[in-house]
């Protein structure tokens, strides 16, 4: 969430930021995230950024949690 927020790179911090999820919830033993949701759920993925801002994490641990593998 935070290297989201602080957006260090002109370009691909999205892509770079779907990674290393990617690589936590493999390190985790879950497997490589889905990410259609997010795709299909865009305002809400923005609102869940937007509520970082304000350390409200929340509705991105629900992101989150709605794409791990089971």
């Amino acid at each position: 969430m935070e290297f989201i927020l602080i957006h260090p790179f002109r370009e691909g911090n999205g892509r770079l930021s779907r990674l290393l999820c990617d690589v936590l919830a493999v390190l985790a033993g879950k497997g490589l995230l889905d990410y259609s949701l997010w795709d299909e759920h865009k305002a809400f993925y923005f609102k869940a950024i937007q509520a970082g801002v304000s350390g409200n994490y929340s509705p991105m641990m629900r992101l989150v949690s709605d794409i791990l593998p089971d």
